[in-house]
């Protein structure tokens, strides 16, 4: 299957999930909750609420204060990692984890391999229920993007760990080779191929993570998202 939409087309592949009340959060983090402190009335021109939410709800990019006590806030981050080429590689059915050879397909083929890498592991991603059996990445494929150049990994589930880790193995390997990562990205409809990656986290200057609105869009000079 090849996606056709020249570059001068405004579609976009919007990526993620809804962010709402409904949205699940990982056992015990913080979930959505919002309150109106203003709304449009005789004596009010306007709606203003005030949200409560995990900054790991949704899309969003985890900084490396979350699996580092001496690491940077998501607002220090560069933000290069986050824009530019990347490749969407299906891995369905993987089981726990996703090893090496989930991916070895679509690692070596005629087209380089971009520094940013979405992993899809649902057949459906589940937005409105949490998932304790996720899969997450072999932290040995993580150290094999690296080795390969890879700047940014994602997926389609809520960690690249196990819900149940308690090591967070992958996690550390992203610290030692300074990846940067996004989780739930909604991938359900996207096939493999190449496409430009758009992700930017918030400046929050002493958050452990960023929400982000993930959203793909044709290379320049290509017919869209492409098929290897």
């Amino acid at each position: 299957m090849t996606i056709h939409a020249p570059y001068s087309s405004p579609r976009l592949w919007d990526i993620s999930p809804p962010v709402d009340a409904l949205t699940p959060a990982f056992p015990g983090d913080t979930p959505y909750r919002q309150q109106w402190v203003a709304e449009i009335g005789p004596d009010c021109p306007v709606n203003v609420s005030a949200l409560t939410l995990s900054p790991h709800l949704g899309a969003h990019a985890d900084a490396p204060l979350h699996y580092d006590p001496e690491g940077a806030a998501i607002g220090a981050v560069d933000l290069r990692p986050f824009i530019g080429p990347c490749r969407i590689i299906h891995a369905l059915a993987c089981g726990p984890l996703i090893l090496p050879q989930h991916l070895a397909h679509a690692l070596h083929t005629r087209t380089p391999l971009p520094p940013r890498v979405l992993v899809r592991a649902y057949a459906q991603m589940p937005q409105r229920a949490w998932d304790e059996a996720l899969t997450g990445f072999a932290p040995e494929t993580v150290s094999l993007l690296a080795d390969l150049g890879v700047v940014l990994i994602g997926i389609d589930t809520a960690s690249i760990d196990p819900a149940s880790s308690k090591t967070l193995a992958s996690h550390q390997v992203i610290r030692q080779r300074g990846l940067r990562v996004l989780e739930n990205l909604v991938l359900d409809d996207i096939p493999e191929g190449d496409a430009e990656l758009i992700a930017l986290p918030l400046k929050l200057t002493t958050a452990d993570a960023s929400p982000v609105r993930a959203v793909l869009r044709p290379l320049v000079g290509c017919d869209g998202i492409l098929d290897f």
